[in-house]
């Protein structure tokens, strides 16, 4: 039997929060005054739900078990399922049908626009594939939101990504916070563009941000001399107010970028087909 653990009082956005833990030990029953423990419960049963579908544990097509059989297996009420399904649901990632259950949808209706879709899909060993089609949204939009930046006259977003890259560079060992300095940087050009059709993918892009860059730091415990030195050429570019220098250097750095991905995901395949001594 499985239980979902009461979640930590507070949580950052992003990949590294987009995972709940399960964990095995007495029955979790919120108290009757515990409405927001309840949300979260709902919260953290819909991400672990939503982990299996998208690693293929429960595939496409197929039928989840029967509501008594999840209640018992991860000691949760049926009213806690029902609005885990709901989660889901709205996601296009499982349909229910009277009489007949509750199915997994099949892939190319998932909303992948949903940042915890993609958190899910990143979280349950991604595919190379799925990478490049991640990291193609990411070379169409910010080599373009950084000739932007570059136009703009802010001084504040010179100034935001200047404190984001000396971070970066204070951090590149992992003395502190790598991932978040280098979200921040990136996420300082989104911004600057103004513009309401990126803020309105903040949310996904931030999510695409945070996990790539996990993946391509194998575990973000440091960043390469190579791609730190790209990151200052990037910010020079938009601080000289250089639109298409800085357009062409964010594009360097994520072709490079999608490589380090590449290699890393190669390397955690082999490390798992090779026999255990």
């Amino acid at each position: 039997m499985e239980r979902i653990a009461k979640p930590s009082s507070s949580a950052a956005a992003g990949c590294r929060t987009a995972s709940p833990r399960v964990i095995a030990g007495g029955s979790v029953r919120p108290g009757r005054d515990d409405s927001g423990f309840e949300r979260n419960l709902h919260s953290q049963l819909a991400g672990r739900l939503g982990r299996d579908i998208v690693a293929g544990v429960y595939p496409p097509g197929s039928l989840l078990p029967s509501a008594t059989e999840m209640c018992a297996r991860f000691s949760v009420s049926r009213t806690a399922l029902r609005e885990a399904y709901s989660r889901l649901s709205a996601k296009a990632l499982i349909v229910a049908r009277p009489k007949i259950g509750t199915r997994v949808r099949p892939n190319a209706d998932w909303n992948l626009l949903d940042p915890e879709v993609l958190a899910w899909h990143l979280q349950a060993r991604p595919t190379e594939h799925f990478v490049d089609d991640l990291f193609v949204l990411r070379q169409m939009v910010e080599p373009a939101a950084a000739a932007l930046a570059a136009s703009s006259r802010s001084r504040a977003t010179v100034e935001r990504i200047a404190e984001a890259y000396g971070r970066m560079d204070r951090f590149k060992n992992g003395a502190g916070d790598l991932i978040g300095a280098d979200l921040d940087f990136h996420m300082g050009i989104l911004e600057a563009t103004e513009n309401p059709f990126l803020a309105a993918l903040g949310g996904l892009i931030q999510t695409a941000l945070e996990c790539t860059f996990q993946l391509s730091w194998q575990g973000a415990a440091r960043i390469q001399d190579d791609r730190l030195l790209q990151h200052r050429a990037i910010f020079e570019a938009i601080r000289d107010r250089a639109p298409e220098l800085a357009r062409d250097r964010m594009a360097e750095l994520l072709r490079d970028s999608i490589g380090d991905v590449r290699g890393y995901l190669r390397q955690r395949g082999e490390a798992a087909d090779s026999p255990a001594r």
